[in-house]
């Protein structure tokens, strides 16, 4: 569906910002409805006891939201972007890409700008790019433009008071917004697993951290165990509400006698302070928390970003706008939206940025209407739950796990609806449940027990004080920034959001070897074989779950050559055919180049790159000039990083040693439709004296079609004509290619080529 403004809008554009309102008002009699819920049923129902209205003079800061453009195409894209049988498959949009196709329009953009300057409204922030418009206004301002009475309730659970609309705004525009972020503070985002030790025994086992407690580096030694992969070329982003005072992951790192090397940038989203004094008031054990286990799993990565702001939305916009983007990202937060589906074009936005967004599953124990559940019950998220972790020795390998009596986890209090990746056969039964109607949680987990030392508000460090599943999320985070970093190096590619390729992997599985599979413990819900409601399909067990997801490292194409012995006379030009063929979902572009040529001879790709599977026609151009002699030419692949490579061996011989040969195609060029064939008739004409039969041999044909000669030989002395017929069946793939046709005769290779269009 496309938005578009009006034509009195647009004449509205150049008058005076009062005007405009004015004719705005007159524009449209009956004001748009937003497309999500904003008023508090705790308030339209009267469970909130109305106390007074919110002072007009109040000045509030909010987010406007504009839907995405063409939601149904975007679906259509994640699908096939998501699919290994896809040939989009994850190839992911870059921010002004998704901008251009799925986010609103210019001219959309410039109408909410102008009708919040015009309702009297500050415009301090936001882009197109983010889907959104900041604005900062008095109450007064807020009633009037958006029809809505702004009161102050008594909070039904809480002891405290909260302000909201007393009904659903509306906005005098030719088209809806998604949603308004700030109209009210009903839900104050918390720490969905920040949580102090209610009993004076340690929980702490084998960790290398003082009193036996947990460091984040344990966390890299238990759950990857490897040096070779540290995050290079990776980022991640964290979600923060507070800010943060770096001296306190300064001290983290200085009192366990380590170094911290990964740069960190602070970002306010919405002018938000990313300061952080517990002398004036602030907490920032969860910030400080998120840094250091991130860090401490992805140590070289090249840089953690830490996003603060007031409003949810601020934040993704920014997590989701920012270059270069984090291919990780981790929420470490829990809140109560008006309406679950707020964020989901952000959600969205991420997964068709190659954005994977982790987040804490809580620490209440199963999920409940009255304990926040979300963002972490959300079916476009990666929700983390929280186990019980020993190792074999301080720093040492992962030793068991159960789960943790804490661990959010269950079924969708909001009635999310199931993915389609938690209905595969495997998933969901008797043992562990779950729903086949909503959204199940967690997806994954890992250590959150009260076993880890933390340093925050400047005030000195515990040990085996706090647990989480705040811990959890930003491990993730750090995990995967070290699986993108094997993905990039094997396939070009990061691999976005995760779930749809976890569950695929793992459902219906009997014996898991990617996953540490907890089957003890429970939070309501037990932990048993398999996928689970309160560890998800369990924790990660290092480089096998790496591997898996990635393929092992070099493994994601490689390189052939056919033939792989080539002759060709002085003054002529000979060809192979260079084949890529990949595994593990492989499918970016593979550079070709050559090396070892002796001195007058050029070798050529057509084309000179592959992406994914195919070929490429190696033309060798050998001058006269050319020594004769046997020479083996290495043919390179490269792609992210990584290399392939394969050998030709080129014979140099002279024209008199033997004459040479000619090979040509009539038509050049052919178009056929499904079921149907054509021909082309093949001639080879000798010269110099050469008296040989000359084998004909076809290659680069597109699927579903074959190639056969009549004859397959041309008898000596060569020259001659063969009928090639060409045969399209029903399926077979359409458009254009290009078919060579190879001739071998008397040591000497010579090729040709056919253009063929296949149509429905």
């Amino acid at each position: 569906m496309r938005f578009r403004t009006s034509s009195l809008f647009v004449m509205c554009r150049v008058l005076s910002s009062v005007a405009a309102l004015l004719l705005f008002m007159v524009g449209s009699a009956q004001g748009q409805s937003m497309m999500t819920r904003h008023a508090r049923l705790e308030v339209t129902s009267g469970q909130a006891k109305f106390v007074s209205r919110l002072s007009g003079t109040q000045i509030l800061r909010l987010d406007i939201v504009l839907p995405l453009r063409d939601q149904a195409g975007l679906e259509d894209f994640l699908q096939e972007a998501y699919d290994p049988a896809s040939p989009i498959y994850r190839h992911f949009l870059t921010v002004p890409e998704f901008t251009e196709r799925f986010g609103p329009t210019q001219e959309d953009y410039d109408a909410v700008v102008a009708f919040a300057k015009g309702s009297g409204f500050k415009v301090v922030g936001g882009s197109r790019d983010g889907l959104e418009v900041q604005i900062e206004g008095s109450v007064t301002v807020i009633e009037a433009a958006f029809n809505v009475a702004m009161g102050v309730y008594q909070h039904p659970t809480e002891n405290r008071t909260f302000y909201a609309p007393d009904r659903e705004p509306s906005v005098p525009l030719g088209f809806p917004l998604w949603h308004i972020s700030g109209l009210d503070n009903f839900s104050i985002p918390r720490p969905a697993g920040l949580h102090r030790n209610p009993n004076p025994k340690p929980n702490a086992t084998t960790g290398s951290g003082p009193s036996a407690s947990f460091l984040g580096s344990d966390m890299r030694a238990a759950y990857y165990g490897g040096t070779a992969l540290t995050g290079t070329g990776q980022s991640v982003g964290l979600l923060e509400f507070y800010g943060t005072d770096l001296a306190d992951v300064s001290t983290y790192f200085a009192n366990v006698g380590q170094t911290n090397n990964v740069p960190i940038t602070l970002v306010s989203t919405d002018g938000s302070s990313t300061s952080c004094l517990y002398s004036a008031g602030c907490d920032d054990a969860e910030p400080t928390i998120d840094i250091t286990q991130a860090v401490s799993m992805a140590p070289g990565l090249t840089r953690l970003y830490v996003y603060v702001g007031k409003t949810d939305t601020a934040i993704l916009s920014a997590m989701t706008t920012r270059t270069p983007l984090s291919a990780q990202l981790s929420c470490s937060w829990g809140w109560t939206p008006a309406d679950p589906s707020t964020d989901d074009p952000y959600y969205m936005k991420m997964a068709a940025q190659g954005q994977n967004f982790f987040v804490a599953a809580g620490d209440s124990g199963a999920w409940a209407i009255t304990s926040p559940s979300y963002p972490a019950e959300d079916a476009k998220v990666v929700s983390v739950g929280g186990t019980s972790l020993t190792t074999a020795s301080a720093g040492g390998a992962w030793a068991s796990e159960t789960a943790w009596s804490d661990s959010g986890g269950g079924v969708s209090p909001h009635h999310i609806a199931i993915p389609a990746w938690q209905k595969l056969s495997g998933v969901i039964d008797a043992s562990n449940r779950g729903s086949t109607t909503y959204r199940n949680g967690p997806d994954v987990s890992a250590n959150a027990d009260f076993s880890y030392y933390v340093c925050a508000d400047q005030s000195g460090c515990t040990a085996n004080l706090y647990g989480g599943t705040s811990f959890a999320a930003p491990l993730w985070a750090g995990y995967l920034a070290l699986v993108n970093q094997q993905a990039v190096a094997n396939t070009g590619r990061v691999l976005g959001f995760i779930c749809p390729t976890i569950y695929s992997l793992l459902a219906g599985q009997s014996n898991t070897t990617e996953f540490h599979d907890i089957t003890s413990g429970s939070n309501g819900y037990a932990a048993v074989k398999g996928y689970d409601l309160v560890t998800g399909w369990g924790s990660p067990n290092g480089a096998s779950l790496i591997n898996a997801l990635t393929g092992a490292p070099g493994s994601g194409f490689s390189v052939s050559a056919a033939p792989t012995t080539v002759s060709v006379a002085l003054g002529n030009s000979g060809t192979s055919t260079i084949t890529t063929a990949v595994s593990g979902g492989f499918n970016s572009s593979i550079a070709l180049s050559a090396s070892g040529e002796p001195s007058g001879v050029s070798v050529t790709f057509d084309p000179t790159s592959i992406i994914g599977a195919g070929t490429s026609t190696m033309t060798m151009s050998v001058a006269s000039s050319t020594s004769p002699g046997t020479y083996p030419i290495t043919i390179t692949g490269t792609s992210g990083g990584a290399t392939q490579t394969t050998t030709v061996s080129l014979k140099v011989a002279s024209v008199g040693s033997g004459g040479d040969f000619t090979v040509r195609a009539s038509p050049a060029s052919l178009a056929l439709a499904w079921g149907s064939s054509g021909t082309s008739t093949i001639t080879t004409t000798v010269s110099g004296g050469l008296n040989s039969a000359i084998a004909l041999s076809a290659s680069g044909m597109p699927s579903g079609v074959t190639v056969s000669f009549s004859p397959s030989s041309i008898a000596a002395p060569g020259s001659g004509t063969s009928s090639m017929t060409i045969t399209v069946r029903q399926g077979s793939k359409t458009g254009n290619s290009t078919i060579t046709i190879t001739g071998t005769g008397g040591g000497i290779t010579h090729t040709t080529a056919v253009a063929v269009n296949v149509s429905l």
